[in-house]
């Protein structure tokens, strides 16, 4: 899927968030990482972090194995990757 050309909302991003174990969000230089399965943030601190300002999914996002990558580095990308 592709978060450029497809629109993902909120009930939608945070469905997606919740599918996986880790959230990593790559925000100008710093990341936020969320760990979904032992400290689940609330919804409105997942939904600040994955959505621009239109309230869609941000992009670049994927799924790389059990991790949902939203925004880019490239140490975050090698971190994930690793």
């Amino acid at each position: 899927m592709n978060a450029r050309t497809t629109k993902i909302g909120r009930a939608e991003a945070l469905r997606l968030a919740r599918r996986t174990h880790r959230v990593a969000v790559a925000k100008g230089r710093r990341v936020y990482e969320f760990d979904m399965r032992r400290d689940p943030p609330p919804a409105r601190v997942l939904a600040a972090a994955l959505l621009g300002p239109t309230g869609n999914l941000r992009a670049p996002a994927a799924v790389i194995n059990d991790t949902l990558v939203v925004g880019f580095t490239p140490e975050l990308y090698a971190k994930v990757c690793a």
